[in-house]
């Protein structure tokens, strides 16, 4: 089983993974040892946030890549369990395109 997974940091930002082993994974971060961006002291502690089980660990990464793309808002919707909104918040979706300006 493999997971891909959201931390809020202590600074309020996101950290989107994945992992094999959730729970070794967040106390890494925690402890300062997991991905560079969570070995800065200001955003530590994190805390777990989201996350969801794969069958296979090429999915949870697949998925932690798409996620990486997504802006806060969406990632926020995803948090909050408002799947129904994910589509409206894609990005760029709310921009005009270049021949309406």
């Amino acid at each position: 089983m493999a997971w891909t997974y959201i931390i809020e940091c202590n600074d309020g930002t996101y950290y989107v993974g994945s992992t094999i082993d959730l729970e070794r994974r967040i106390s890494e971060h925690n402890l300062g040892l997991g991905a560079a961006y969570t070995r800065l002291r200001r955003r530590r502690p994190v805390t777990l946030v989201w996350c969801a089980q794969f069958n296979r660990a090429d999915d949870a990464y697949a998925f932690e890549k798409q996620l990486q793309n997504w802006g806060r808002a969406k990632r926020q919707a995803l948090i909050d369990g408002r799947l129904d909104d994910l589509p409206a918040l894609a990005r760029g979706r709310n921009r005009p395109r270049l021949d309406q300006q």
